[in-house]
């Protein structure tokens, strides 16, 4: 897992009379980030990283689970304190909420069935080669924009797409390596599958990462959140989260 956090640059710790109890919001049906386990406790990523957070800052928190579509309007009504949901950074949520520092981002990146040659990704390597992706997506364009001279099909969902790598009707798959690590980290990918080449995270079009959404105006929380992630990352605490999680990693 890259080091997301600036070594040069170090928020100020928080002071203890700054210091009180966190309340998070996030869903319980995004695994491995958020999950209901067979005994109906919490678990997952964000989960844990909640919990890793209040250890660092040495404050109490909850962790309490709305539907994915209620987390900002709950976030509004002061139902909790901050969303730790894997929720990104979009025009949409930034009328209702403010970010910290990305704790994880979210690249893109090439996969091909796992017994084929190994691949050069670069463009000029990739010109005869035929590349699946989702049409009308973020990755598409992308792909129109650096890798015009493959030849690429496009697909209408997720599903289809993987479908023509295992048909090998494509040669790669381009897409979210999130999505892709997550798939490939399930048993029922059957270990088919894997990376080629290394991660793509240009943010125009892949964003600026996974951040915790605070409310608007709670500064004091937000700088608090900061501050307790960098400690994190540099301990390796981050990293030790981000590979139980994804044994095969999406970097």
């Amino acid at each position: 897992m890259p080091s997301l956090f600036d070594p040069h640059n170090r928020p100020a710790a928080p002071g203890a009379e700054t210091l009180k109890p966190i309340r998070f919001l996030l869903a319980d049906d995004y695994p491995p980030f958020e999950f209901l386990g067979p005994d109906g406790t919490l678990a997952g990523f964000n989960v844990d990283l909640a919990r890793a957070i209040c250890h660092e800052l040495k404050v109490s928190c909850t962790v309490q689970p709305r539907r994915w579509d209620n987390l900002l309007d709950a976030l509004d009504a002061k139902e909790g304190d901050a969303v730790i949901a894997s929720l990104k950074e979009t025009p949409a949520a930034r009328a209702h909420a403010r970010f910290t520092a990305p704790y994880y981002l979210t690249p893109a990146r090439f996969m091909s069935l796992a017994t084929a040659k190994k691949f050069d990704v670069r463009p000029e390597a990739l010109r005869d080669v035929t590349i699946g992706v989702e049409a009308g997506s973020a990755h598409q364009a992308f792909l129109k924009l650096f890798f015009a001279r493959s030849t690429i099909k496009t697909f209408p969902d997720r599903a289809a797409l993987l479908a023509a790598l295992r048909d090998k009707k494509i040669d790669l798959a381009f897409g979210d390596a999130v999505t892709y690590a997550i798939w490939m980290n399930d048993p029922h990918s059957d270990n088919c599958c894997v990376f080629q080449g290394g991660p793509f995270l240009e943010p125009a079009f892949f964003g600026e990462g996974i951040g915790v959404a605070v409310r608007p105006g709670d500064d004091k929380l937000r700088h608090t959140l900061d501050w307790a992630l960098q400690q994190l990352d540099e301990s390796g605490k981050l990293n030790e989260l981000y590979l139980k999680y994804f044994p095969i990693g999406f970097y």
